[in-house]
């Protein structure tokens, strides 16, 4: 195609670069996958695309964060297509920041650590 632009004079458009995340396929696998976690099973998160990959927010119904059961941040799932990488953040509701939890190869591995969560690193 550029081939037939040169021979016309003129140079090609320059293509959009669309990016892979966020996308609401992967969106819909996220909640899907949060119906199988260990912990809170009562209440339901809802997962919202950031710039980047999707942030995981659910009422507090354990009061220990938002004494009046509001909504906290659980989770920072971010795609890094520079690393081909997902990094997982849990929420450092103490500093008002997201603490890097590890970086992982695929989706499904992402969402493990998140859903069993023994450590209640997550859902506190």
């Amino acid at each position: 195609m550029a081939a037939a632009f040169a021979r016309r004079g003129k140079k090609p458009a320059a293509q959009t670069k669309i990016p892979l995340h966020p996308n609401d396929i992967d969106r819909k696998r996220i909640e899907r996958a949060l119906a199988g976690r260990a912990r809170y099973r009562y209440v339901t998160p809802r997962v919202s695309a950031t710039d980047s990959g999707y942030r995981i927010i659910s009422p507090c119904c354990s009061r220990n964060i938002d004494k009046t059961g509001g909504e906290i941040d659980i989770a920072l799932i971010e795609f890094m297509p520079e690393r081909a990488k997902w990094r997982l953040s849990s929420r450092n509701h103490a500093n008002q920041s997201w603490d890097t939890y590890g970086e992982f190869l695929s989706l499904p591995a992402v969402l493990a650590p998140l859903l069993e969560d023994a450590e209640r690193r997550f859902w506190q």
